[in-house]
């Protein structure tokens, strides 16, 4: 397994450290996206205690942790493959993606300890600028979807329920009464508040963006959006009066 150097030898400078955040992200995406379905299979629950890594040079491993105690850096989530098979993969593939991003901070962090608090804020500011590894993964989910919905699906989810039964066609696509199935929808997120989809709670799309937002966030109910034939967000909105 390819692991950094010693201590002595690890990033000094915050961009230095910086560039070797980057190359580990960029890596661990790539793990959870383009490389996924590799990623899954090295993730064998009959193997010992496996750890994703996120390397120097951009690429990723699935490795045993190191066996010095204390080791040279910080060590990503132990065991990640006993969990694969007892849970959905989206939900496992997620868990993984949060597990590595504090990894991503606690490596980053390690080799800014000797960084006064001005340098280590800076650092901060400028990995903040990237998404997360988990936003990374889900953005990429969204887009594959999206992309992968044909002319009748897009019509069924751009659709609502009256009370009395009837269909009605909007492409506000109000989600209401679970109406919408939860496996669709399950990662999406909110475009005000950036939580995560539930159908216990009342959802409403842009028709401009086709972005979702929980009803709440934009301030508008259900009764309200019986009479909305298309629905345009405070963004969206925003953006033509400036216009």
């Amino acid at each position: 397994m390819e692991m950094p150097g010693p201590v002595s030898s690890s990033p000094r400078t915050v961009e230095d450290i910086y560039k070797d955040y980057t190359a580990r992200r960029a890596g661990l995406v790539r793990a959870l996206t383009s490389d996924v379905d590799d990623f899954y299979s090295f993730c064998d629950p009959e193997k010992e205690n496996l750890c994703l890594y996120g390397l120097p040079n951009g690429s990723w491993e699935v490795a045993l942790p190191a066996e010095e105690v204390p080791p040279e850096m910080p060590e990503p989530a132990l065991g990640i493959n006993f969990a694969r098979d007892g849970m959905k993969r989206r939900d496992w593939l997620s868990l993984v993606a949060v597990h590595s991003d504090a990894w991503l901070f606690s490596v980053a962090f390690f080799f800014a300890a000797r960084l006064n608090g001005n340098d280590r804020k800076r650092l901060f500011n400028m990995i903040n600028e990237h998404s997360s590894v988990y936003e990374a993964m889900v953005d990429r989910k969204q887009r594959e979807n999206k992309s992968g919905v044909d002319n009748s699906s897009k019509s069924r989810h751009s659709t609502k329920r009256s009370n009395d039964g009837k269909t009605k066609n909007s492409r506000q696509a109000v989600v209401e009464d679970g109406y919408e199935d939860d496996e669709e929808h399950s990662e999406t997120l909110c475009g005000t508040c950036s939580g995560l989809y539930n159908s216990s709670e009342f959802w409403i799309a842009c028709d401009i963006c086709e972005r979702w937002f929980h009803g709440k966030c934009v301030r508008i109910t259900p009764a309200r959006a019986d009479q909305i034939k298309h629905y345009k967000c405070p963004e969206c909105s925003s953006k033509k009066t400036r216009q």
